[in-house]
């Protein structure tokens, strides 16, 4: 090869190199801002499923107009259903989790109740967390009938890891009435969230004496503790 085909040879190879490492370092630089859009938005990324920064959505049912179920007692489940989110909130974030709450006042998010339900699908399905919660609280004709219950999408195999999770954790608050998990189909948040959500039905309405411990500020801690602890398990 002659001497000037050689140089020439070798300067082609030298920015051929430089191309490949600037291509390196635009695209390690592009994948770091996705990760810092992400975290500044606060959206969970692959590495922190696992750790600080996840998110989860709280889903406190009913509000405003819609008081959801009255109990026994009188008390409306719309405003026992925000406290006890509220105070779930406090407990993750207190463990670095990020939260976003559908509601955190006495609003509802819609015109109608169907309205109100796909709002709150848009929030989980746009946020796309690890895990939705939505509180709810429970009624029954037989008013003996007590104790928490947790609804999961039949064909959700991580909403049934969830549940299960959250049931178990629950369960531990009043032994004697213990439940397993159920898988729902019809339920609309359940039917239409496309990430995984489970719904826990803290407790009977219907039921004199757990009437009265759900609007009880010591039994709602008790409750948050079960729920965040369980959360927790499931993220880890």
């Amino acid at each position: 090869m002659r001497k000037g085909g050689f140089f020439l040879h070798e300067k082609l190879r030298t920015i051929a190199v430089i191309g490949c490492l600037l291509a390196v370092i635009i695209a390690c630089y592009n994948a770091g801002e996705r990760i810092k859009g992400h975290i500044l938005n606060g959206r969970e990324t692959a590495g922190s499923v696992s750790g600080s920064g996840t998110l989860v959505v709280l889903d406190a049912g009913h509000g405003g107009v819609d008081a959801g179920k009255t109990g026994i007692n009188g008390a409306e489940e719309k405003k026992i259903n925000l406290k006890i989110s509220l105070k779930i909130k406090k407990l993750l974030e207190e463990d670095g989790v990020l939260v976003v709450m559908t509601r955190s006042d006495d609003n509802r998010l819609g015109d109608t109740q169907k309205a109100d339900l796909k709002e709150r699908v848009r929030i989980m399905n746009e946020e796309q967390p690890v895990l939705a919660v939505s509180i709810h609280q429970n009624s029954y004709e037989g008013t003996e009938v007590r104790g928490p219950q947790v609804f999961y999408y039949t064909d959700s195999d991580a909403g049934r890891s969830a549940a299960k999770i959250l049931q178990e954790e629950l369960n531990q608050i009043e032994p004697a009435y213990s439940r397993e998990e159920k898988g729902n189909s019809s339920y609309y948040i359940l039917k239409n969230a496309e990430v995984p959500v489970v719904i826990v039905e803290c407790g009977f309405l219907s039921n004199a004496e757990e009437a009265e411990m759900l609007v009880s500020n010591e039994y709602q801690d008790t409750l948050s503790e079960a729920v965040a602890e369980g959360i927790k398990k499931y993220i880890d």
